[in-house]
C-alpha cells in the first residue's frame, strides 16, 4: 500500500479547520498530521510531524502566511505550501509564488477543490483555483500588461516572437487563433508552445504564466 500523503493544516478559524478535515478524513490516501491556528504554532508543528503538504491561510495571529513562507526560505525547510485565502489580488499571488509556494485555492471553492488541488500538488505541479487562475489571465489585458520589450531583452530568455505567443496563450486563445493572430500556421504555433514549455522547464499553460508572474514579465 503506497504511503498516505500527509497533510498539516493552518488557519485562524477553528470551525474551517474542522470543515477540512471533515472533507479529507474520507480520503485513505490522505493522512492530516496536525493543524495549527496561528501561524507561530504552525513553524514549529509543521517541522515535527513532517507533513507533505501544508495547507495554509494567509492571516493568521503572530505569523501570518507571508512570514511562515519567508520563514521557510531562510531556514531552507521544504514542504509543498497550497494557500488557502480569501483574498485574490495579483500582488500577494505574485508575493507567495515567489516565496515557494506551489498552490493557491480560494476560500470559496475550497469545498469542491481541496482534494483535487492536494493530488495535483502532491504530483510535483502547481494548482490554482479557476478564479485565481482568471486573475493571472486577465493581467495579461486591461491595465496588466507584458513589460516592454526592452526590460525583456534584458533577460535574454526569450523572443519577441515567443513573448507574444506567451501572451496569447496565457489569454486562452487556441492555436489556430493566435496563428491568425500572427500571421503563422498553427503547426508553427504548436512548435513555438513546445520550445516554450521546454525552454522554461515548466509543464502546462499555467507554468508558463508563472514564469512571467516569478520574472516580473506581468505589470501591476
Amino acid at each position: 500500500m503506497p504511503n498516505k500523503i500527509k497533510i498539516h493544516l493552518a488557519d485562524d478559524h477553528q470551525v474551517l479547520i474542522d470543515g477540512m478535515l471533515a472533507v479529507l478524513k474520507t480520503n485513505s490516501k490522505f493522512e492530516v498530521v496536525g493543524h495549527s491556528l496561528n501561524g507561530l504554532d504552525l513553524v514549529k508543528t509543521v517541522k515535527e510531524n513532517k507533513a507533505d503538504i501544508l495547507i495554509m491561510d494567509i492571516n493568521m495571529p503572530h505569523k501570518d502566511g507571508i512570514e511562515v513562507l519567508k520563514e521557510f526560505s531562510v531556514s531552507g525547510y521544504t514542504c509543498r505550501v497550497i494557500i488557502l485565502s480569501s483574498y485574490n489580488d495579483l500582488k500577494l499571488i505574485k508575493e507567495v509564488l515567489k516565496l515557494g509556494a506551489t498552490g493557491y485555492l480560494s476560500k470559496e471553492c475550497a469545498g469542491e477543490s481541496i482534494v483535487e488541488a492536494i493530488e495535483v500538488v502532491a504530483s510535483g505541479r502547481e494548482y490554482f483555483s479557476k478564479n485565481i487562475q482568471d486573475k493571472i489571465f486577465s493581467s495579461f489585458s486591461g491595465n496588466h500588461a507584458l513589460a516592454s520589450n526592452q526590460d525583456l531583452h534584458i533577460s535574454n530568455v526569450l523572443t519577441e516572437r515567443e513573448l507574444e505567443i506567451l501572451k496569447l496563450i496565457s489569454l486562452e486563445y487556441s492555436g489556430k487563433e493566435i496563428g491568425e493572430e500572427l500571421f503563422i500556421s498553427a503547426n508553427t504555433v504548436e512548435s513555438h508552445r513546445k520550445n516554450l514549455i521546454k525552454k522554461l522547464n515548466v509543464k502546462n499553460t499555467i507554468g508558463l504564466v508563472k514564469y512571467a508572474i516569478k520574472n516580473n514579465l506581468i505589470k501591476q
